[in-house]
């Protein structure tokens, strides 16, 4: 099956290198006659080259004079993108074989489902899955052997992290752009999956979908302690806004 174009936004924060492999791993691994995608890199108020690599591969991007946190250059990304899919992945990603053909076949197996994503060696929650791997290259091939389609690792959930996640441009033309006020982020992607099921819309983990992530690049640049902080100030601020604890979801 072909599916119409999807748009891949990738947020970068001094990041290049993890962004050259980002999307490098994209071209190897999406087959641009089944899947057909464009890729919007959004440059975070970067230091480094980020910019200049961007125009030299052509890639369309948008360039931030300072950083403006994850949910902004999200929707950033999002006001330029094209695609009848959007997807939001994170540059310490990397995507895998079959990844987003398995991944758009869950996302329009059903009407009712506004919103998919994978399973990785690196997030929170249910798609967590525990791998042994030695390297970026073995991870691949374990991927090669998981990601073969299968509805039946097709699983609801209640929530989905936002390192990669896909949805319906129709979704997003009802329930909008990520909250702002979760900058310079986490819990926006709980508060966006939150507003997706509020309209009636379910999600799914594609366990046939393997995607490498590397895990809290740009946060770790602050330090552990001031992302604790963040982490903390987060949740308080979606307890506020929902009178719902999002552990809850998890």
């Amino acid at each position: 099956m072909r599916y119409s174009l999807t748009s891949i936004v990738i947020p970068s924060v001094n990041g290049l290198m993890l962004l050259r492999r980002c999307v490098a791993s994209i071209r190897r691994h999406t087959d641009p006659e089944k899947t057909p995608y464009e890729i919007i890199v959004v440059d975070d108020g970067s230091a480094d080259a980020t910019a200049e690599w961007c125009a030299d591969e052509r890639l369309p991007f948008v360039r931030l004079p300072v950083n403006a946190g994850f949910p902004r250059a999200c929707n950033k990304g999002l006001r330029m993108a094209s695609g009848d899919q959007l997807l939001l992945f994170n540059n310490d990603a990397m995507a895998t074989p079959r990844w987003l053909e398995n991944l758009l076949d869950a996302l329009h197996s059903s009407d009712e489902i506004g919103a998919v994503g994978p399973v990785s060696n690196y997030v929170g929650g249910r798609q967590r899955v525990d791998l042994a791997f030695d390297g970026p290259d073995e991870f691949m091939r374990i991927a090669e052997r998981m990601n073969v389609p299968d509805p039946a690792k097709w699983e609801p959930a209640l929530r989905l992290v936002g390192f990669c996640l896909l949805f319906k441009r129709a979704v997003y033309e009802r329930v909008g752009g990520l909250d702002e006020r979760f900058s310079p982020g986490h819990y926006e992607d709980d508060d966006y999956c939150f507003r997706i099921r509020m309209l009636g819309y379910g999600l799914r983990i594609c366990r046939d979908t393997l995607v490498y992530h590397e895990g809290s690049a740009s946060f770790r640049l602050g330090g552990e302690a001031a992302q604790q902080a963040l982490i903390a100030r987060n949740r308080a601020l979606f307890l506020d806004k929902w009178q719902a604890d999002p552990a809850w979801f998890h």
